[in-house]
């Protein structure tokens, strides 16, 4: 959805129909930099300051420059101030290296609708390949440059695989480990259900911290359901009463096939999302 709110990180508004990056910018001709995405509703930024906590953690990771969270707050205020519509939208936040030769980090935030696509897949659910990430479960401690588990600009392969199961006839992708294990989505963590007790991989495997998923655990705690971090095998995706892809934007998209195969347990997997989403919307 095209963007229409742009404020840089010193709080100018810009016109999102103008050039905002230098052609040697870092983020644009390496990939160089780190970026979170916040869905807002009725005014309110859903988890901030996790969002925040992870951009300054992928940043550490990136050796980028400590980032000064006050002014990223003050950024989300002023977008917040200037939507216009009463609808969720999508909040991005944007942290570059800055240019070639040096110079400050580019910082800036963008406003856009949710697209009709993640409404859709809140209430249909989605199809999803599993597909290897090509890494066993031990990478991101055995090879921290390839920054597993940061949430950086460089997500060419994240939107290849997406295109790769678009491709096969499928909606989403889900990552597995060469030696075996769940890992996330291109941009989302999984969780799954068994009864009621919610379980998701934990993040020494290289994913991302979800934000979405947190909160999703912090509230079904309250509510007395068990909620474990944990390696999870491949197969229990096919034993579990749910598969769930949880992100900011689109929150709970429940995976109904998987592989090409409809998973089993589709009624209680259903009733389960309902719940589920309810936990969500008192996060």
């Amino acid at each position: 959805m095209a963007v229409q709110v742009v404020v840089t990180l010193d709080e100018k508004v810009l016109d999102p129909d103008e050039p905002l990056l230098r052609a040697d910018d870092l983020g644009a001709v390496r990939g160089d930099g780190v970026f979170e995405t916040l869905l807002v509703r009725r005014g309110v930024a859903r988890e901030q300051e996790r969002h925040l906590a992870r951009l300054a953690r992928s940043a550490a990771m990136l050796h980028l420059p400590e980032p000064d969270l006050d002014q990223w707050r003050r950024c989300v205020r002023t977008v917040i101030e200037l939507w216009r519509g009463d609808e969720d939208f999508a909040l991005r936040l944007i942290l570059t290296r800055g240019r070639e030769n040096g110079g400050p980090c580019t910082g800036y935030a963008t406003a856009s609708p949710v697209s009709a696509t993640a409404l859709e897949q809140r209430v249909a659910g989605v199809s999803a390949l599993t597909l290897t990430r090509g890494v066993a479960r031990d990478a991101a401690q055995q090879a921290p440059w390839l920054l597993l588990g940061a949430k950086s600009l460089s997500y060419a392969t994240n939107m290849a695989a997406q295109r790769h199961a678009q491709e096969q006839g499928a909606d989403d992708v889900i990552y597995t480990s060469t030696d075996g294990f769940v890992l996330e989505g291109p941009t989302s963590s999984v969780v799954l259900a068994t009864g009621r007790t919610l379980c998701t991989p934990p993040v020494d495997a290289g994913i991302l911290p979800g934000t979405t998923q947190a909160a999703l655990f912090r509230q079904a705690e309250l509510a007395g359901w068990t909620c474990e971090v944990r390696p999870v095998p491949t197969p229990e995706l096919l034993a579990a009463d749910g598969v769930w892809l949880a992100s900011s934007v689109r929150l709970l998209a429940r995976v109904h096939t998987l592989d090409g195969v409809p998973l089993p347990h589709a009624e209680r997997a259903q009733e389960l999302t309902g719940q589920l989403q309810d936990l969500l919307d008192q996060a």
